[in-house]
């Protein structure tokens, strides 16, 4: 057996650390650790409730919009404000936008250069495969970071600018959108469109969306060459490298649920079991320390009771993370998760068939960049001219509330409590929290140290590159995690 440190990774977002057991070639447990100690929950005590605006977004350069929105809709959860139908529609624009363009980021320029890694070099698609995707020189981040940009315009037209931007409120959002904007971001989604059907699926969104089952995904690849679009060449890697057997968690998943229209989701809020379907009951979920480097209590405790002071000298602490529990259970969340709840066909035949693992969490990631484009055009043709996009709110000087929404990496929750008219407490859950999360108090591993046990470590690796599949298919968030 030998003990083996890999990281700090490239290509993700913060400080992670990896520890390996390896026996025979072979991952036997796994520790993930968080580096680095942030603390957002100290700085927000005592703060007047509406500075969680201007402060959470700051967690994250990457997904401040999904902080944003958590932290809206927890003031909105305490002074008891909806929003009118353009904010709601404004609110999920925004959002999508985000999201979309996280996944897209992840594809092109954080996952596919692994496979330009040369220890691929002696496979028959290695040459093709690493000229289009090899990090920064590839053919493929030169045609999609213009594209990327070009669609982040539309946060432009609705937020004023990205990051950290303070257009979302709890009642919704503070700029209205005149006719020329509304076609301005309809052209935006139209030429982004274009890419997609393009170039990443090479075919129309609603052919994408058709498919519902793991064998109409082989017979519609089939039809093409290997070489037809990037989807097409991930799958063709996919099946040769086996990486639906690579990375495996417990199928156990969770989504908080996105996109309000009217209040009800696009994407359902839920939780997958071994096959079965539950409501999601937020009043469930505890974070456990007893493995983080925290000041230690007895018991796990919901975030409303929630207590986050550092303490770097706790025993059996090994990650500035907590281990956050669903009835006392790891759940895996993310775009996967998300889809497999929405009750999309192909996502839940495909865990049904090869469970969570590196392929279908890739999958379950461009399946939604279809899903919410389509849903995207609706949502600006929706937008009435001359209606308000914010409601205003009362202040509070007593009330709790909390804020569950769905970023790019999965399920975020920020809980709130007010008192004489300041924030008493402040606690956040990331979706990196969830998925790299230490150890508990009955010892489970988190989902990425699970989904890491069994990973092959080819003779001489000094960074296996199967361990950088399985940690970049999760694509954590590692400063939202520590936040």
């Amino acid at each position: 057996m030998s003990r083996r440190i890999v990281g700090p990774f490239n290509r993700v977002e913060g400080d992670v650390e990896v520890q390996l057991d390896i026996v025979d070639g072979v991952v036997r447990e796994a520790w993930v650790v968080s580096l680095l100690y942030r603390g957002f929950e100290q700085i927000l005590r005592g703060k007047a409730p509406a500075d969680a605006l201007v402060y959470t977004p700051r967690i994250c350069g990457i997904c401040s919009v999904s902080q944003s929105i958590a932290a809206a809709t927890a003031l909105a959860d305490c002074q008891g404000v909806k929003m009118p139908p353009n904010g709601e529609l404004a609110t999920n624009l925004i959002l999508a936008n985000e999201n979309i363009t996280d996944h897209l980021t992840h594809f092109y320029l954080f996952f596919m250069p692994d496979f330009a890694r040369e220890i691929y070099a002696a496979d028959p698609w290695y040459p093709q495969i690493a000229k289009r995707f090899r990090a920064i020189s590839g053919t493929a981040s030169q045609q999609v970071l213009p594209v990327r940009a070009q669609f982040l315009h539309l946060m432009g037209l609705l937020a004023g600018k990205w990051p950290h931007s303070l257009a979302i409120q709890p009642g919704g959002t503070t700029r209205a959108i005149g006719v020329k904007e509304r076609m301005q971001m309809a052209g935006i989604l139209f030429s982004f469109r274009q890419f997609l059907e393009s170039t990443l699926f090479g075919d129309q969104l609603e052919n994408i969306l058709a498919i519902n089952s793991s064998t109409a995904l082989q017979n519609w690849a089939a039809q093409f060459p290997w070489q037809h679009s990037d989807f097409c060449r991930f799958l063709h890697v996919a099946d040769v490298l086996s990486l639906d057997a690579l990375g495996q968690s417990d199928n156990s998943f969770m989504s908080n649920g996105a996109y309000l229209i009217e209040g009800k989701p696009l994407l359902a809020s839920g939780v997958w079991r071994g096959g079965d379907l539950s409501p999601l009951n937020p009043a469930a979920i505890r974070e456990d320390i007893s493995h983080s480097w925290m000041a230690q209590h007895n018991q796990a405790l919901h975030p409303y009771e929630g207590i986050t002071v550092p303490d770097a000298d706790a025993p059996d602490g090994y990650s500035w993370g907590k281990a956050p529990r669903l009835e006392s259970r790891v759940v895996e969340v993310g775009a996967l998760a998300r889809q497999v709840v929405a009750g999309d066909p192909l996502a839940q035949d495909l865990v049904r068939q090869s469970g969570s693992n590196v392929r279908n969490r890739v999958i379950g990631r461009l399946l939604e960049i279809a899903r919410v484009v389509v849903a995207m055009e609706s949502w600006v043709g929706g937008l009435q001219q001359g209606k308000p996009y914010c409601n205003q709110a009362p202040e509070v000087s007593e009330a709790s509330g909390c804020g569950l929404v769905e970023a790019a990496r999965g399920s975020l929750g920020h809980w709130i409590q007010i008192e004489k008219g300041r924030i008493q407490n402040y606690q956040i859950i990331a979706p990196t929290t969830w998925n790299f999360s230490p150890r508990d108090a009955q010892n489970v591993p988190g989902a990425l140290e699970q989904a890491l046990v069994g990973a092959p470590v080819r003779a001489g690796e000094k960074d296996p590159v199967s361990v950088q599949h399985i940690v970049r298919s999760f694509d954590p968030c590692m400063v939202c995690t520590v936040h």
